[in-house]
C-alpha cells in the first residue's frame, strides 16, 4: 500500500489540534489533512503552522460534512489509506498501524476503532447507555452487531472511501457509514482501540447527553425516510 491520509475534522479546537497533528508526525503520518469546520477560533492558522493541509467551511457544517470534504480531497490525492482521526485528542497515533495491518494483510476493505473489545477507555457509564442503544438500532437497521457503533477512529481502503457515500452532516454519519458497510458489501473488522476521556470531550463529542439522544432520533428518522 502507497499513501495513507489523516482526516481530521475540526470545529474550534484550536487548544488541541496541534498536540494531535505532532502526535500524528511523531508517528511518521505527514499527509494530514485539516478540515476546518467553520471554527471561531484560531484552529485553521494553528493546523497550517504545525504543516498541516487545511480546508475550510465557511460555517459550522458538521462533522459528517467535514469527513466528506476531507475523504474527496484525500482520493483526489491518490491516497490508498485513509483515516479518520479525532481533533480533540481522544484518539492516539500509536494505534494507527492496527487499523491498518488488516487493509495491508488484504482481509478488510474498512477497519474500526472499538473502545469496548478490551473495555480500556474508562467509558463513563450514560456514554456506555447510549452507545448501547445505538448498536441496538444499527443491528435492527442493517443486521450488522458493532460493539462499537460511534467510534470516529477507522482506516477505509481506497476502493471503501470511493463506494462510502456520507450524506449526513452531522454526527449521524457513523451510523450511516455503516449502513453503507452493509449496503455495498464491504469487508470489515473492528479492533480494539483506546479513547482518552475528559470532562471537556464527554461534554462535546456528542454534544452531551441531549446531543446524543439527538443523534439516535435522527438515526431513525434517516433510516426510515430514505
Amino acid at each position: 500500500m502507497g499513501k495513507t491520509f489523516i482526516i481530521v475534522p475540526a470545529y474550534n479546537e484550536a487548544k488541541h489540534i496541534a498536540t494531535v497533528i505532532h502526535d500524528l508526525q511523531n508517528h511518521g503520518y505527514n499527509n494530514i489533512i485539516v478540515i476546518d469546520d467553520g471554527s471561531k477560533d484560531d484552529t485553521a492558522t494553528v493546523a497550517k503552522t504545525c504543516g498541516a493541509t487545511v480546508l475550510s467551511h465557511g460555517i459550522n457544517r458538521g462533522q459528517g460534512a467535514a469527513l466528506y470534504t476531507g475523504i474527496k480531497y484525500a482520493l483526489l490525492c491518490n491516497a490508498d489509506i485513509i483515516i479518520t482521526f479525532d481533533s480533540d485528542g481522544q484518539h492516539l497515533a500509536s494505534e494507527i498501524p492496527k487499523l491498518i495491518k488488516p487493509i495491508k494483510q488484504g482481509i478488510a476493505d474498512i477497519v474500526l476503532g472499538s473502545r469496548f473489545l478490551r473495555n480500556t477507555s474508562h467509558t463513563p457509564f450514560m456514554r456506555k447507555i447510549l452507545l448501547t442503544g445505538s448498536r441496538i438500532i444499527i443491528f435492527l437497521f442493517y443486521g450488522l452487531w458493532m460493539t462499537d457503533a460511534h467510534n470516529g477512529f477507522r482506516a477505509l481502503t481506497r476502493k471503501a472511501a470511493q463506494l462510502i457515500e456520507i450524506r449526513s452532516n452531522r454526527m449521524e454519519h457513523a451510523s450511516e457509514i455503516i449502513g453503507e458497510i452493509k449496503q455495498k458489501k464491504l469487508r470489515y473488522l473492528e479492533v480494539p482501540t483506546i479513547i482518552r476521556y475528559t470532562d471537556e470531550t464527554i461534554k462535546k463529542g456528542a454534544g452531551g447527553f441531549i446531543g446524543a439522544i439527538r443523534i439516535l432520533i435522527k438515526m431513525i428518522i434517516q433510516k426510515i425516510t430514505r
